[in-house]
């Protein structure tokens, strides 16, 4: 909420959602009152400050002047072509510079509503909560568990889906790459998932923009306080769940664990409030929940629960959710979520062990660590303090590498708004972001099907062995400068390509099969999705299975190619290419020290040496590096490979790489929220002096950031005077002034303009001349004043526009505070 008369300093860094927690402030009697009076006209903005090129109409469905943006992704401001390439405080800038807005930029900053994190106890409020069932820990406990229940269930309908798409697409392509047709394999994989990606961002661009991307941002940012439109509806999650299956199931290099967490605090906002305005629904129960406290809680358990499905990580989530996204946390909140993530984790794990692309296993309640532990790595070893210096070595290019992600995804993201808004058909704009991921897809499956062709296939020699643990395994010995070098692969990820089939040979005591099969390295990891590939570069022992260049080729393209597509108009995540990219190259770090000291297997004091370890680091490594995750992050990664063993070299490259990338950039999620203009209040602003020094804001109080002038409303104001602010005035927040007990003039709260738009609605709460005043508490009712928007706005500004011109409301006056308690219920 944005308080007319406030300081630059205070629109862009105080935060408001702390006014249900008001205290008395005395006003000095002889302070000049700035409040409207029948005699006073109400102050007026200049045609320069309202000409926001999206707004559409003074009074808006949601009761302000201004609306955001209604597609961020193609809202460009104009001065913002006018900034340096590298310009400081913009997309190039450490944590310890606040960003750099234009004017047009701040004035979309100003757009966005507040919103409350307590309910406020007030009279009414306390009127509504007497009707409501009494306040057992039992109801909350039902809600948690069945906000988990229903997370866990999606995370398996959206794991399955794309593992059934995944399968079909790659299947069918390797048939064609064993017979050495790779026009054929290229265009089988360009039409099936063309048409698949074709229909996922159509259904974004068309019919739900607010879908695109993870949703993590915008989640973030409504915890922390600010009111985003469209991130918590029915056709948000129907739009986004099938957006992120054809998206992730065709093959672009993305993935689906941000979406997923979107998702989970989708089903938590819904579900905790039995009420939908899309499907007009509203039933009768858990009613005592629709307040901004418990819908904020249980939005955090949800996202918390996606965070487990998507990663079989309920601790994970449970910190994840601290950390990262919640602004208000309490002991108890954290034993309720953390019983949400356990039921999370326990449905989504007990259906994915059941059944793979929808097909029943046969093994119903057997839960399969293959399954909920997502890339368990099988052997683990000591380490020697040794291996803290290549840690160290992967934890700084992390925080680089992270950097220059960020940078480049805001560049492109930067460049794909200019673009778009240079574009005057609104038509032509939608045909253009359909067709971007289209051609990232194209671009990415030919480079998949035709790289591989530009190097050598790998001979290997192999003896199958079973193994009750991990399956038919290969035990295979690689000829490589006149020596053997052992590692195990899984022949059924292994990408043969065209490379020829080899030959197979038995034994003589027929108890072993020997072959001379090859493969070929960047295939493997191409011709796949993201989660395999992944499970590939962190297996251990394997350590020539990948070479130095195969695996810079394929860094460079997936780099690239992910930095792309985070920000195209898909329901897409960018975890998984995270994890790719700073694996593939913890493991060319890995070959590096191989090369240099050598294969110690079996060796217990440098087994460590090992690229599949040094892979896991840089997985770390560069996923700190662009989110600037810690505790989280930390236990996610133990959650995920089940290598507690190598804690300490994880926790040191984590840090490493915050460090690091706290000198390029903010964090990925905070940067996207400063280039969508969305307000998000840090922890603690970062000011400087005239003299470039910083500012102890422990010396300072809000009243050094406020100015005068404010526009304010006494506790009992004229119908007239209310109507005539809110059509001159552009601003949401308005304070009441009351008297105390000696006469004084105090601070007794803030109301908003969609609250104040409500009660001028109900003509019930009006107190006509010369009639006694009674205090009714159902004039208005607590559900009608904590609405989110207006039925009617054509209706609602007409009405407006009466109440400021006819002469009968000259003297008809409403209570703000007073006896007529039913407004303290946004007062108090």
């Amino acid at each position: 909420m944005e308080v007319q008369g406030a300081s630059e300093l205070e629109r862009e860094s105080v935060d408001f959602t702390g006014s249900s927690a008001l205290r008395m402030t005395e006003i000095p009697s002889e302070a000049p009152k700035r409040t409207v009076d029948n005699t006073q006209t109400p102050p007026t903005l200049s045609s320069q400050s309202i000409s926001l090129r999206h707004r559409p109409s003074r009074l808006s469905k949601y009761g302000v002047a201004f609306q955001p943006p209604e597609d961020d992704a193609i809202h460009y401001h104009d001065d913002a072509k006018e900034m340096p390439f590298f310009a400081k405080g913009r997309d190039f800038e450490s944590t310890f510079t606040n960003h750099k807005y234009t004017s047009e930029e701040k004035e979309t900053l100003r757009t966005y509503e507040s919103q409350d994190y307590l309910p406020s106890h007030s009279e009414v409020y306390k009127n509504w909560i007497k009707r409501q069932p009494s306040r057992l820990d039992w109801d909350l406990w039902v809600m948690m568990g069945l906000i988990g229940f229903v997370v866990g269930f999606i995370g398996f309908l959206l794991h399955q889906t794309i593992e059934w798409l995944t399968d079909i697409r790659i299947n069918k392509a390797s048939e064609y790459l064993a017979v050495d047709n790779l026009l054929l394999a290229w265009g089988w994989c360009v039409g099936f998932s063309t048409l698949f990606l074709l229909f996922g961002t159509v259904f974004v661009v068309y019919l739900r923009p607010s879908a695109a991307g993870s949703g993590i941002p915008e989640l973030i940012c409504f915890l922390n306080g600010t009111q985003v439109r469209h991130i918590f509806n029915v056709k948000t999650l129907v739009i986004k769940f099938i957006s992120c299956c054809l998206s992730v199931g065709s093959g672009l290099p993305v993935g689906p664990e941000g979406p997923m967490i979107h998702l989970g605090s989708l089903v938590g906002a819904g579900i905790s409030q039995f009420k939908s305005d899309t499907l007009k629904v509203q039933l009768p129960f858990f009613e005592r929940f629709r307040n901004s406290e418990d819908r904020r809680n249980f939005v955090s358990a949800g996202a918390a629960a996606g965070v487990s499905a998507a990663f079989g990580a309920p601790v994970g989530g449970l910190l994840f959710s601290m950390e990262e996204v919640s602004s208000f946390w309490n002991d108890k909140l954290s034993w309720q979520i953390f019983f949400c993530c356990m039921i999370s984790v326990f449905t989504s794990s007990l259906f994915n062990s059941a059944f793979k692309g929808f097909d029943f296993t046969g093994s119903f309640g057997l839960f399969k660590s293959t399954q909920f532990i997502l890339f368990k790595v099988y052997q683990g070893f000591d380490f020697h303090i040794a291996v803290f210096v290549p840690t160290i070595l992967i934890g700084v290019l992390g925080g680089a590498l992270g950097g220059v992600f960020t940078i480049i995804n805001l560049k492109i993201a930067r460049a794909r708004k200019r673009i778009l808004s240079s574009i005057a058909s609104s038509q032509l704009q939608r045909l253009c972001r359909v067709l971007e991921p289209l051609i990232i897809l194209i671009l990415y499956i030919s480079i998949s099907v035709f790289l591989p062709a530009a190097f050598p296939c790998t001979p290997f020699q192999c003896m199958v062995k079973s193994n009750q643990t991990t399956g038919e395994q290969l035990w295979c010995e690689k000829q490589s400068a006149g020596r053997s070098l052992s590692w195990l692969a899984n022949i059924s990820d292994t990408q043969f390509y065209n490379c020829p089939p080899g030959v197979v040979l038995n034994s003589t005591d027929q108890t072993a099969v020997f072959t001379n099969k090859t493969y070929n390295q960047v295939s493997t990891l191409l011709m796949t999705n993201g989660e395999r590939a992944i499970k590939r570069l962190f297996s251990r022992e394997t350590h020539a299975e990948f070479e130095f260049f195969p695996l810079l080729a394929v860094f460079l393209v997936y780099f690239l190619c992910a930095c792309w597509s985070a920000g195209t108009a898909i329901s897409s995540g960018l975890v998984v290419p995270m994890l790719l990219i700073g694996a593939i190259y913890g493991r060319m770090i890995g070959i590096a020290m191989v090369k240099m000291f050598g294969v110690f297997i079996g060796n217990t004091l440098w087994a460590w040496i090992d690229p599949g370890a040094m892979a896991l680091i840089g997985a770390a490594s560069f996923f700190g590096g662009v989110t600037r995750l810690t505790m989280s992050l930390t236990v996610i990664m133990m959650e995920l490979t089940n290598d507690i063993q190598f804690l300490l070299p994880i926790m040191v490259a984590i840090m490493v790489a915050k460090w690091v990338g706290d000198f390029f950039t903010h964090p990925m999620y905070h940067a996207l929220l400063e280039l969508k203009c969305i307000p998000f209040l840090a922890s603690e602003p970062i000011v400087y002096n005239s003299r470039k020094r910083r500012l102890n804001l422990e010396l300072y109080t809000a009243g050094n950031v406020m100015s005068s002038n404010v526009v304010t409303f006494d506790d009992r104001e004229n119908v007239k005077n209310i109507a005539e602010v809110l059509l001159n005035t552009t601003h949401s927040g308005f304070p009441v002034l009351g008297k105390s007990n000696k006469g004084h003039q105090v601070f007794v709260g803030t109301i908003t303009r969609l609250e104040l738009t409500v009660l001028l609605r109900h003509q019930a709460s009006f107190i006509q001349p010369n009639k006694p005043v009674t205090c009714d508490v159902t004039a208005v009712e607590y559900e009608q004043l904590t609405i989110d928007k207006l039925d009617d706005p054509a209706a609602t500004e007409q009405s407006l526009l009466d109440y400021a011109n006819l002469p009968q409301y000259t003297f008809t006056k409403i209570y703000l505070v007073g006896n007529l308690v039913f407004l303290l219920a946004i007062l108090m």
